[in-house]
Formats: C-alpha cells, sequence, structure tokens
C-alpha cells in the first residue's frame, strides 16, 4: 500500500464549525465544518487520468490498488485525513443566494506533489451542513461530463481543476434532470478533483455578508500566504494587490475561454476560484454555430446572463463583488476601482491580440477588431462552425486567388450552405482585406500555419460527444470515453485517426436532453 501523506493544512489554519454532527443548517463563525464522506455501496473504478495520477506522485501499482478506489469514493477515508465541506455564499445569476457551501463535495485534504501543494476533493460524496434541500450525491452523466471536460480544457491549455478519476457508485440517485417534475433514478458517480485549493469568491462574501471581520482577515491572510507568496506586503496594501492577483488570472482565464469558444453556463460568483481556474462543470459547452447569444444553460435560457458574450462582462461583476467583499478591510472604495479601470485597459489590449492570433496575425494594428469584429458577424449570421471555421482558415493563402473555391474550402464548416453562398460577396470581400493584412505582415506560410494551429483547436468536447460516451457509459461500455479522452489530450494535434470527430454536430443532437439542452444537474 502506498503510503500517502495528507496535509490538513486549511482546516488547521481556520476556525472549525463546532458542530460535529451532519445535518443540513446554518454555519456561523466558521470556515469549514469536518464531515465524511457517505460510503457508496459498490464503488468501481470507471476512468483513470493517468496524468494526473503522476502528477500527485502516485505509482501505477496504488492507481490499480483496491486501496485507490477506496479512498477516491470515499468509502474509506485516508489515515490521518480529516475531511472536510467548506462554507461559503456567493452571487447566483445576479441575486445574493446567502450561504451556500460545498452541498455535495468533500475535501480530503492536501497532498504536496513537486513541491506544489494540491487539494484533493469528491464531488458527489453525500450530504453536508451545506446541501440545503439535496443529498449531496451525483450522478453518471454529469460526473463523466466533469471529468472528460476538466482534462480536456487542461490540453487546450486553459487554466482548470484537474480530474483524477471517476468512479461508479454502486448506487442509484434519483434526478429530475430539467427541472420539470419528471425525476427518474441514474446511476450514481464521484469525480476526484484536484487543484490547488476550491477557495471562491464566495468564501470571502459569506464572511462579509456577516460582518465576520476578523474570519474575513484571517482567509485573505491564509490564502495570500499559502497561495500568493508573491504579495509580501501587509494591511490594506496586500489586500488590494491579493485582488488585483485575482483579478488577473481571471481575465486570462476568461480571454482563453473565448479563444475556443467555450461557454460556462453558471458563472455564479460561488464558482468563481481566486486561482483563476475553470471549476464547477455543470450545463458547459462549446459554440458550435457561432452564436454570441448562446448558453448551454436551461436555466439561463430566458435572461441569458452567462451566454458567450457576455462572459466578460460578467466576470467583470463578479470581481467587483469580491471587491465589495474585502472593502470591509480597506474602507476605501478607490483603490479597488482603480485596479479594475488599470486592467480593463489591458485586457481589451490582451482580446485584441488573442483574435489576432486566431487570425495569423502577430501585432495589432488599428483596424484588426474590425476585421474580427466583420467575420464574426458573417459567421453568426451565416451560421457558420466556429471550431471547424478557425481550424481550416490556417490552410488560407494570402497568395490564392480570391474566388469561390475559396468558399468551397470552408464548406465543411457550414450549417447552411446555400445561406453562405447567397451572401458570397461578403465573404470574398473579407478575405481579400484578410489577405491584405497577411500580405503586410509577411510571415511565411509554413509559420502562419503552425501559430494558428497552436491556438485553433481542431478537436474540443462538443456536448452530444458526451452525451454518446454517457449512453454507453450506462450500460457499463467505456470504450468511447476512452477514445474520447485519449483524443482530447492532443487538440491541436491533426489526429487523422479521429477526423470523424472533426465535423459539425450531428442534427439528431440539435434538440436533444443531455446535449443541447442542459440543467444545472446535467
Amino acid at each position: 500500500m502506498m503510503n500517502l501523506s495528507i496535509l490538513n493544512h486549511f482546516t488547521s489554519h481556520l476556525p472549525a464549525d463546532t458542530v460535529t454532527e451532519n445535518y443540513v443548517r446554518k454555519v456561523f463563525n466558521s470556515a469549514y465544518s469536518f464531515v465524511n464522506p457517505t460510503i457508496p455501496s459498490n464503488p468501481s473504478l470507471i476512468h483513470v487520468s493517468e496524468n494526473v495520477a503522476k502528477m500527485l506522485g502516485f505509482t501505477t501499482d496504488f492507481v490499480n490498488s483496491k486501496d485507490f478506489i477506496d479512498y477516491f469514493s470515499g468509502k474509506v477515508v485516508i489515515p490521518n485525513a480529516k475531511p472536510y465541506a467548506m462554507a461559503y455564499a456567493g452571487h447566483q445569476f445576479g441575486n445574493w443566494a446567502g450561504q451556500l457551501g460545498d452541498g455535495r463535495a468533500i475535501n480530503l485534504g492536501e497532498i504536496i506533489a513537486q513541491n506544489q501543494q494540491y487539494t484533493l476533493q469528491l464531488k458527489g460524496a453525500g450530504k453536508t451542513p451545506y446541501s440545503r434541500t439535496a443529498d449531496g450525491l451525483a450522478v453518471l452523466r454529469s460526473s463523466l461530463r466533469e471529468h472528460l471536460c476538466s482534462e480536456a480544457m487542461h490540453y487546450l491549455g486553459i487554466p482548470t481543476t484537474r480530474s483524477l478519476a471517476l468512479f461508479n457508485t454502486g448506487d442509484l440517485v434519483l434526478r429530475d434532470m430539467l427541472y420539470d417534475g419528471n425525476p427518474d433514478y441514474e446511476q450514481g458517480a464521484i469525480v476526484c478533483r484536484v487543484a490547488p485549493s476550491f477557495i471562491r469568491f464566495g468564501n470571502f462574501e459569506l464572511f462579509a455578508s456577516r460582518n465576520e471581520k476578523e474570519l474575513l482577515q484571517q482567509l485573505v491572510n491564509y490564502t495570500v500566504d499559502t497561495h500568493f507568496p508573491e504579495i509580501t506586503t501587509q494591511g490594506v496594501e496586500r489586500v488590494i494587490q491579493f485582488f488585483h492577483a485575482v483579478m488577473k488570472k481571471t481575465l486570462h482565464l476568461i480571454i482563453q475561454w473565448q479563444r475556443v469558444g467555450f461557454v460556462h453556463g453558471v458563472m455564479n460568483t460561488d464558482n468563481m476560484s481566486i486561482h483563476g481556474i475553470t471549476i464547477d462543470y455543470g450545463p458547459y459547452g462549446w459554440l458550435d454555430h457561432f452564436n454570441p447569444t448562446w448558453t448551454p444553460n436551461t436555466t439561463d435560457r430566458h435572461e441569458r446572463r452567462y451566454r458567450y458574450e457576455n462572459q466578460p462582462n460578467s466576470a467583470v461583476w463578479n470581481l467587483i463583488q469580491l471587491a465589495n467583499a474585502l472593502y470591509m478591510l480597506v474602507g476605501d472604495a478607490k483603490p479597488f476601482q482603480d485596479s479594475i479601470d488599470n486592467e480593463l485597459k489591458l485586457f481589451q489590449q490582451n482580446v485584441n491580440e488573442m483574435w489576432n492570433s486566431k487570425l495569423g496575425i502577430q501585432h495589432f494594428e488599428n483596424g484588426d477588431d474590425k476585421l474580427t469584429d466583420r467575420l464574426h458577424s458573417l459567421l453568426y449570421t451565416h451560421e457558420v462552425d466556429m471550431t471547424i471555421f478557425y481550424r481550416l482558415l490556417s490552410d488560407f493563402k494570402e497568395t490564392d486567388a480570391i474566388d469561390i473555391k475559396v468558399l468551397d474550402h470552408f464548406e465543411k464548416a457550414f450549417y447552411n450552405k446555400d445561406l453562405v453562398f447567397e451572401h458570397k460577396e461578403l465573404w470574398l470581400q473579407w478575405f481579400i482585406d484578410y489577405s491584405e493584412r497577411l500580405q503586410k505582415q509577411g510571415l511565411d506560410f509554413s509559420t502562419k500555419k503552425r501559430k494558428m494551429n497552436e491556438v485553433n483547436p481542431k478537436y474540443v468536447l462538443r456536448n452530444y460527444m458526451s452525451y454518446l460516451a454517457i449512453k454507453d457509459a450506462e450500460q457499463q461500455d467505456y470504450g468511447l470515453l476512452n477514445e474520447l479522452f485519449t483524443m482530447l489530450t492532443k487538440p491541436y494535434d491533426e489526429q487523422p485517426e479521429y477526423n470523424k470527430w472533426f465535423t459539425k454536430i450531428p442534427h439528431w443532437a440539435l434538440e436533444k436532453v443531455g446535449s443541447s439542452m442542459l440543467s444545472c444537474s446535467s
């Protein structure tokens, strides 16, 4: 048996809930509650991320052992570990929700690997004091989606929580998938998630909302000391620098989401990590037809607060809520406002440079943003697949003649070919202007193509792909899960053996529950 050296770092530095019984309640003057996972009846390993296991220093023998299944499915508490659920609050869809907390996640503790501290957390491990009216469990479909997407995002180069392993619990869980009054029993599952920590904006909001100033200061000090050692100041300046560091990480994350067409779906403040990593994969999705107003979340289908085009604004709104919480320690709004104003100027520059990189343009010049805006208008109004179009664009040579053959090359990306060709003059004019811009920079074709393919993935985890893998997994067939996982570890490579996945979303998936329609329980 591998000797796991579990640290209880978070719990040894911050105050615990004094009530030790595990029942749903309001928890005050505490950062967390000790609670053990619900013991699954017959856990089994569905899939393991071997690279995450290696990152954590786990041996192959350990990963293949019964101990691995027992520890990371929650059946057995790791020796010396003191599992806990964190207390936090949050704004959900713009409304204050009060106390939330880890309602179905239980932290096992931390380990040190390769001089880095990682927190291990089980999602779907059972009821906690923060579960409200829920059971704290998770089902196979949502767990498989989180496991796959966590790793897919990592290999896309997007900051994210990682997923060590996916387990079947052997138990059935009652779920109303679309909240329409039609619940059904589904297979239970658990994901073991890995991150530097799972501290969120909402952790700070909780203490501020209750005027627990001393606890708020303790949490800031712990977070900075543990995760932001580059901040060496004290007092008010320490708080401001902490906020600015979180803001920079968060805005960088949003740019990476926008780059690949990823839509989170639930950007509530309790789902925003202070590390600037993607956390809590629920009703997420990738843009298929480039539609800036799209959100994968049926709960948000009327307001579309978290639609693709609004993710930057939502991030800033959330950062303002974090600033409002930290204001208690500063007593002056101006440093926060100055920090936000200065960072947003840089953010827009970074956004422009990101879109230029997708076009193969190395340095931003005035007018380049208009070229991008015109392209996105064409993609949107003419129903063109974002991922496929940008990937195929790397083949475009600025020296080629601009005629109808240019559009033929992109036919694979058209959901409505007739609509595109009906407005071919608009497209050809855009390619003329694009060609002139490429010629202006004088970058050789092979270099341009290589650079474009480094930022424009060929493969992303479209929802219909997860849907198919889930349906197979529900029959204990994990072949497709393994195939997709392997493919998504190299999303920028050509991988011709997986060309069948370099395609538009199939027609059947456009209105399929669990593919196009997802809720917070998905």
